[in-house]
């Protein structure tokens, strides 16, 4: 039987490998809007990021997200990420 290939990701924080289904993607339309994107489908630049604390603290301290997506991600969308790491406790 043929073995399924698993997609890896790198996270744009800790620059280490995952599989897809691990990591979160962030995602800036074209219009410029940043957000999760749950379905991994969304059109526009996309980022990988681990979804725990300690990555999104350091992922607002280092503005690796920022650099990722060319663009200024407002803090909302790091409250949303740490609701998400909370709601999966």
């Amino acid at each position: 039987m043929k073995v399924k290939k698993i997609p890896m990701r790198t996270c744009v924080v800790t620059k280490e490998k995952y599989e897809k289904r691990e990591l979160v993607r962030i995602v800036r339309s074209p219009e410029g809007v940043v957000e999760v994107d749950l379905t991994g489908k969304k059109n526009g630049k996309g980022a990988y990021i681990k979804l725990s604390k300690e990555v999104i603290d350091k992922a607002i301290k280092s503005k690796a997200l920022d650099r990722a997506l060319e663009v200024d991600v407002p803090d909302s969308l790091y409250e949303e990420l740490e609701r998400m790491v909370e709601d999966e406790c």
